[in-house]
C-alpha cells in the first residue's frame, strides 16, 4: 500500500530490443468507476508468440492486429507484451474483492483494469494452472472452427502448447481416430500423459477428417496436407511471422480438393460467433482447467525478478519449456497456496 497521495507503482516486463528485454517500474493510474486494482500471483509465458515479440519479428503489415490486448508501445519496441496473468483483486467493486481472477494481461505486479477484463477463476482451479486459460481458449477456438464429429479421424501435427492442448480437448470427444504427431519422440510422454496417441510425421496415418496444423513449419504443414482425406479440412493455427512458407499446392492440396482454413483467437470462431462473447469463450475454457490433466503443460516456474533472463533462455533454447511460469513476490503466500498444482524446478526439462 502507498501512502495518502502517493502514486503507487508497479514493475512490467518490457521489451526493449532485439533479443533484450528489461523490468520497469511504472506509476499506476488511479482506480476509476467499473475498475480493479489486480496483484499478479502468476503469469505464462506463450512461447510461441512472446519469442516472435522477443526477436522483434512482428510483420509490419499485421502488427496492428497483431496487438495484446492490454499491450503498450508498438512493435517492434519497445512493447510490454503478455497475456497469461493471473491475479487477485486487491480493490474495486465489492464482489471482486478479492476474486481470484484471469486477465490477458501483459507480465506486471499490480495493474489497474475494468473488471469486464477480467474472468472469474473457479475454486476448482488451481491459479498457477489458470495462465494456461488464454491458450485453451484458443484450443477451444479452433474447435469451433473445425467442428469435429461423431467418429472423425483427426490427427494434430505439432506436440507444442497449442498442439496439445488441442489434442487434450478432443480426447473426450467419440472419434474413431485421434493421433498427436510430432518429430521430437520424447513429446511421446506428454500424450501418454494425456492419454491420447502419438505418431512420428513418418507414421502417422492418412484420410484424416480433419488435420490441425500446430507445428509452425513448412514441413508441418506439407505434412498435414498429405494425411488429410480427400475434400478434407487443415485447420492452420501456426503463427510464421516474417518467415516465408512454399507449399506444393500441385500434389494434395489441388488434386484432392482440400480445404486450409486460418484459426485466430483473435475474434471468435465464425460457427460461434453470433452466439457466443469473447467472454463466453474465456469463461469456457477456464472452467475446463478443472481437470488435472493440464499439469502436464506447466513445465518449469521461475520468480518474477529472473523474467528477462529466462525469456532469453526460452530464446536460445537452453531452456525447454511449453508452458514457464512466472511466479510473482507473495504468490506462495497467498490463499492459493493451497493449490494442488505441484511446483516444478525451473530447469525442468521434462
Amino acid at each position: 500500500m502507498t501512502k495518502s497521495g502517493e502514486a503507487a507503482q508497479a514493475t512490467a516486463y518490457w521489451t526493449t530490443g532485439p533479443e533484450h528485454g528489461e523490468l520497469r517500474t511504472e506509476e499506476l493510474p488511479a482506480l476509476g468507476p467499473g475498475q480493479a486494482l489486480v496483484r499478479t500471483l502468476y503469469s505464462g509465458i506463450s512461447k510461441g508468440t512472446e519469442i516472435v515479440v522477443h526477436k522483434c519479428s512482428v510483420p509490419p503489415r499485421v502488427a496492428e492486429e497483431m496487438r495484446a490486448p492490454h499491450q503498450e508501445g508498438s512493435f517492434p519496441s519497445p512493447v510490454k507484451f503478455g497475456y497469461l496473468s493471473v491475479g487477485v483483486v486487491e480493490q474495486g467493486p465489492e464482489d471482486w474483492v478479492g476474486q481470484k481472477v484471469f486477465c490477458l494481461n501483459p507480465h506486471q505486479d499490480r495493474y489497474v483494469t475494468a473488471t469486464d477484463a477480467l474472468t472469474r477463476i473457479p475454486d476448482g482451479v488451481p491459479a498457477r494452472r489458470a495462465v494456461l486459460t488464454g491458450t485453451v481458449e484458443t484450443a477451444v477456438n479452433a474447435l469451433w472452427e473445425a467442428g469435429p464429429r461423431l467418429g472423425d479421424r483427426i490427427a494434430v501435427v505439432g506436440a507444442g502448447l497449442v498442439g496439445g492442448m488441442v489434442a487434450t480437448l478432443l480426447r473426450t470427444f467419440p472419434l474413431s481416430r485421434l493421433q498427436l504427431v510430432d518429430l521430437d519422440p520424447e513429446r511421446k510422454h506428454l500424450a501418454d500423459r494425456l492419454g491420447v496417441d502419438f505418431a512420428h510425421p513418418d507414421d502417422a496415418l492418412a484420410d484424416c477428417d480433419i488435420v490441425f496444423h500446430c507445428s509452425a513449419s513448412q514441413e508441418g504443414l506439407e505434412r498435414s496436407m498429405q494425411l488429410a482425406g480427400d475434400e478434407g479440412d487443415i485447420i492452420e493455427m501456426s503463427w510464421y511471422a516474417n518467415r516465408e512458407v512454399t507449399l506444393p499446392l500441385g500434389e494434395d492440396f489441388h488434386a484432392r480438393r482440400l480445404s486450409i482454413r486460418a484459426s485466430q483467437v483473435g475474434v471468435v470462431s465464425r460457427a460461434r460467433r453470433h452466439r457466443r462473447t469473447t467472454a463466453d469463450r474465456l469463461d469456457l475454457a477456464v472452467s475446463l482447467l478443472q481437470d488435472p490433466v493440464f499439469e502436464a503443460f506447466i513445465t518449469g516456474t521461475s520468480p518474477f525478478a529472473q523474467l528477462p533472463d529466462v525469456v532469453q533462455s526460452l530464446a536460445d533454447g537452453k531452456l525447454e519449456a511449453l508452458c514457464h511460469v512466472i511466479e510473482y513476490p507473495g504468490a506462495g503466500d497467498s490463499q492459493q497456496n493451497t493449490d494442488s498444482a505441484k511446483a516444478t524446478d525451473p530447469e525442468d526439462k521434462r
